[in-house]
C-alpha cells in the first residue's frame, strides 16, 4: 500500500487568525510521522465563493473551474486533518463552505479534528464532527482542544502546554490507522 496522504486543513482565513499557528504547529509534530506524509491545505490559499454549483455537489457534476480542482484537491488525499476556530458556537463560515463545495472526494475517508478558541473550541469541533458524517468522513475519537486563555500568551502567541503533545500523538495514530483501513474500502 502507498504512503498515506493526510491534509491539515486551516479552517479560518481571519486576518491575524490564531490557526496559522496551531497549524503549522501540527504539521511540525507530524513532520517526524513515518506512517504518512502531512500537508498544509489553507483555505486562504482556496478563495472559494460561496456554493456557486447549480447541481448539488453529491451529484458530482461539478461546473466551475473553482470547484473542479477544489475537489481535485480534496480527492487527492487519504485522511484530513482539520483545524478549526470557533466562531460563535461553530466553525468558520469558510470551512463549512470548502467542505460543502464537493461530496464524494471526502467519503470513505478519516478525519480528526483540531479545535481553539475560548473554551478550546470543542462546540466548533463537534459541529464539525456532524458535519463529517454527512460527507461520509470517519472520525477518530482524539482530537486537541486548545484554549485561547491557556494556550495562547496575551490570547495571540500560541504557546501550547507539553501535555498536548502525547495527545498530538494520539491522534496522529488514530488518523494513520483509520486513514489505511479506508484507503481498503476505496481500492
Amino acid at each position: 500500500m502507498s504512503t498515506l496522504k493526510i491534509a491539515v486543513i486551516l479552517g479560518s482565513t481571519r486576518p491575524g487568525r490564531n490557526g496559522k499557528a496551531v497549524a503549522d504547529w501540527i504539521v511540525d509534530r507530524a513532520g517526524a510521522r513515518t506512517a504518512a506524509e502531512y500537508e498544509l491545505v489553507d483555505l486562504a490559499d482556496w478563495p472559494l465563493p460561496f456554493m456557486d454549483e447549480p447541481l448539488p455537489p453529491s451529484m458530482g457534476q461539478y461546473q466551475g473551474e473553482h470547484t473542479k480542482k477544489w475537489a481535485a484537491k480534496v480527492a487527492s488525499f487519504d485522511g484530513y486533518v482539520f483545524v478549526t476556530a470557533e466562531y460563535n458556537h461553530s466553525i468558520p463560515a469558510v470551512l463549512k463552505n470548502a467542505i460543502d463545495f464537493a461530496y464524494a472526494e471526502w467519503n470513505n475517508k478519516a478525519a480528526a479534528f483540531v479545535s481553539y478558541g475560548t473554551v478550546g473550541g470543542i462546540r466548533a469541533a463537534e459541529h464539525l464532527r456532524t458535519i463529517a458524517s454527512a460527507v461520509q468522513l470517519a472520525h477518530v475519537h482524539q482530537q486537541l482542544s486548545f484554549s485561547l486563555f491557556a494556550d495562547f500568551e496575551n490570547l495571540t502567541l500560541f504557546k501550547p502546554g507539553e501535555h498536548h503533545d502525547a495527545a498530538a500523538s494520539k491522534l496522529f495514530e488514530e488518523i494513520e490507522a483509520w486513514s489505511t483501513a479506508m484507503k481498503t474500502l476505496r481500492t
